[in-house]
């Protein structure tokens, strides 16, 4: 049972790992898209023969919700995440440890709760012949459906990952 919980965290680690740090660079993307919508708007408004591009906003925030939703396991993953530190940051390793492994469990059952939704609305995307957005542009909404389960599925995992860590420090085993 060891050698199998040492192995999930391995590869759950090293996975996400490797999906954060490559997921990192798309804010670069979303700068590029940005700066188009502003280059487009900027030089209609200069008298240029440019049309101010209507699908600039929405994949902004398409390319957004990608970096956060699947940045999100390595950032789990590096303990960027927010705490409380009033108390936190005096107590030991195996004092985090343990708050940690406890509060790790509601991360669990949120992400659990997250992913039967998303997969919910993904089912209805596809379901009924697509689902489109409401705006001029009308993108498929089915591609960030599946980014967002996908995300949300890679956070349950690390989050798994992080409570074997804890445990493993509570009893003072070394990964």
């Amino acid at each position: 049972m060891i050698a199998f919980m040492l192995k999930y965290v391995a590869v759950v680690d090293r996975m996400n790992r490797w999906i954060g740090r490559v997921v990192m660079y798309g804010i670069f993307v979303m700068m590029g898209i940005l700066l188009w919508s502003s280059f487009t708007k900027v030089g209609s408004d200069l008298g240029f023969d440019i049309n101010p591009s209507l699908w600039t906003l929405e994949m902004a925030q398409f390319a957004m919700v990608a970096y956060y939703i699947l940045g999100g396991p390595y950032s789990i993953q590096m303990g960027s995440n927010v705490r409380m530190d009033l108390l936190y940051g005096e107590w030991t390793d195996r004092r985090k440890a343990q708050v940690d492994a406890f509060t790790v469990l509601f991360l669990i059952v949120y992400l659990i709760f997250l992913l039967w939704g998303g997969w919910d609305s993904l089912m209805y995307s596809f379901q009924y012949g697509g689902e489109r957005s409401s705006s001029v542009w009308r993108p498929y909404l089915w591609p960030i459906k599946v980014i967002m389960c996908i995300g949300i599925f890679l956070m349950l995992l690390q989050s798994i990952s992080e409570l074997i860590k804890d445990i493993a420090k509570i009893r003072g085993v070394t990964l």
